[in-house]
């Protein structure tokens, strides 16, 4: 997986043990925020390994992964074998903090009225001001959390280590009056510290309405670092709310980034109504068109057997929908769930769905369910697999393992003997690449979304975050996203455990590039731990590798037979 451990520079050799010492992890000079940290690297199994003078536990080929921890600062890591010493040079550091004492510190606008909120990060301290023009405000200490990030779900225990050793305090204003208020000060002890950024109070008379020029993701807050909801298709309008620096938050609740759109002002808000509904039957798809007289934001949310589609700032005038039977629905309701927004659910002839499209044609929203492959009763032919080893190319390397063998190599392997495996079956397979070739995740989602095969697995092996416990982890795990993808993720995750007999290390949700594609079921397959010393030779092992290949390609195609079966006849 994953770019925790990304190691370019380093002297890639066979998976044969080497009598010299090696660490490939960490380089020398690294930087953490992690307590703990672990080396990766192999020597000579009839020679014992001591770090920091103590004797560490390898596997039977010479292969250590010990866990130390670290202090705040320089930490100096001797790791000896009989002549040979290495030293490495770790530093740990704080995680970052805000670069300025305020936030936000970057252009901000709000409609009148609605709470504008700043926190400071300062040392403890009394009489903690905000001003803004002619307006005043009180910060107040507020609770501080332990910083559970995402990564926290990947390792165990978590990091609870300290975020930074100052206070947090936050107030509130609301402001009525339209207008360019200036920049904040906060105003603490004897100093003050003006914000570089300005705050704006909208004018509810005079509304700015973003278009979306290309499809745009958006977020539940004004950053990367907020979850992801459903992609606005090109060409949705909405009024703008608010704004923090470079994002805008529209009204129906998403944050997006300006990139993806223009503004023009108007004094009316963007509304819409919805006549009559028609479906179009094709050989794989189901059309249904939306007649708009706005385009306006949507969201897709899929329960086992429903795919619900909601519609904002929208009336509805509807008398006749026309939904011919067909292959993917079975039947559908709706309803006006609130003023302005309209709920349809369309329940699929199974709880298996198989992939779904979404677009604007001028003011016609075009949602397309697929229908389920065909499967013939003694193969996979006309079944289209997609297959993405990950990683590739000399700058991405993924993981390595403790004989610096790169995970790029690894996938690509696996890939090739499960793409062998499933032709043999019938199957149709695409691979992202078949050598060591460099493609963007950007390429990597473009393929699954214009080839639109049936099924699309990433290939990946697995690392952790430094403050993981290297040693102590191992087995397979499997990703997902889109709710169509859930019955795949976790079939294939318990098939290989069991028919494998390996370690599993879990079945994850995760808003990864690779299982985000809506077009088909798509999940990211962990075959084990770069980084652990045993299971890194299992996953070397070539009979091993044959074996796996053989008992994914029976997990696939054995899912397929289960799925297609759930009530839809074999053709």
């Amino acid at each position: 997986m994953t770019p925790w451990l990304l190691a370019a520079g380093v002297l890639l050799v066979g998976a044969t043990p080497v009598a010299a010492l090696q660490v490939v992890y960490p380089p020398d000079g690294h930087q953490t925020t992690a307590p703990q940290i672990f080396l990766i690297g192999t020597h000579n199994p009839s020679e014992p390994v001591r770090v920091n003078g103590q004797v560490i536990v390898r596997s039977p080929a010479g292969h250590f992964a010990p866990s130390i921890p670290l202090v705040l600062g320089d930490n100096r890591v001797q790791i000896q074998a009989g002549t040979q010493t290495l030293t490495l040079h770790i530093r740990r550091t704080l995680p970052p903090g805000q670069a300025t004492p305020l936030v936000p510190a970057v252009d901000v606008a709000a409609l009148p009225g609605e709470p504008l909120c700043f926190q400071a990060a300062l040392p403890p301290t009394e009489g903690v001001k905000l001003r803004l023009g002619q307006w005043q405000t009180e910060l107040f200490p507020i609770p501080t959390m332990p910083p559970l990030g995402n990564d926290a779900v990947l390792i165990n225990p978590p990091d609870n280590s300290p975020v930074t050793n100052n206070t947090k305090y936050q107030g509130c204003l609301r402001i009525g009056q339209p207008g360019d208020w200036g920049h904040p000060e906060l105003i603490y002890g004897s100093q003050t510290w003006r914000s570089p950024g300005r705050v704006r109070i909208l004018d509810h008379n005079r509304f700015e309405v973003a278009t979306l020029t290309e499809e745009g993701i958006a977020r539940t807050g004004p950053s990367t670092d907020y979850s992801r909801l459903t992609p606005l298709p090109a060409g949705t309008q909405d009024q703008v709310i608010a704004q923090t620096g470079e994002w805008v938050q529209l009204r129906y609740g998403g944050w997006l980034h300006r990139r993806h759109l223009t503004t023009h002002v108007t004094t009316d808000a963007p509304q819409a109504i919805l006549r009559g509904v028609r479906s179009r039957l094709g050989r794989d798809w189901t059309e249904i068109h939306f007649p708009l007289t706005t385009p306006i934001p949507i969201a897709i949310h899929q329960e086992p057997g429903v795919v619900h589609l909601t519609l904002w700032h929208t009336t509805a005038q509807t008398d006749t929908i026309r939904l011919d039977d067909g292959a993917a629905v079975h039947t559908f309701t709706w309803q006006q769930t609130h003023p302005g927004q309209i709920r349809y659910s369309f329940y699929l002839r199974t709880d298996q769905a198989w992939g779904y499209r979404v677009h604007y044609q001028d003011n016609v929203l075009i949602l397309a369910l697929r229908h389920p492959p065909p499967l013939a009763a003694n193969s996979l032919k006309g079944i289209k697999i997609l297959l993405d080893p990950g990683h590739g190319g000399n700058e991405d390397l993924g993981a390595l393992g403790p004989d610096g063998t790169p995970e790029k190599q690894v996938n690509l392997r696996m890939s090739l003997l499960l793409a062998e495996r499933l032709r043999h079956r019938g199957a149709e397979v695409i691979l992202t690449r078949t050598t060591d070739a460099d493609v963007g995740l950007a390429e990597r989602v473009r393929l699954i979304q214009t080839q639109e095969p049936h099924l699309a697995l990433s290939i990946h092996y697995n690392a952790l975050p430094d403050a993981g416990d290297a040693w102590g982890t191992q087995g397979i795990g499997t990703f997902w996203y889109h709710q169509q993808s859930h019955d795949l993720a976790v079939f294939l995750h318990h098939y290989l455990t069991q028919k494998s007999q390996r370690p599993s290390y879990g079945i994850f949700w995760n808003n990864l590039a690779l299982t985000r594609p809506t077009v088909c079921p798509a999940v990211l397959l962990e075959l084990g731990f770069m980084i652990h010393p045993q299971e890194f030779e299992w996953i070397m092992n070539s009979q091993a590798q044959i074996q796996l290949a053989q008992t994914l390609a029976q997990g696939i195609e054995a899912w397929l037979r289960q799925s297609r079966l759930k009530g839809t006849s074999i053709n």
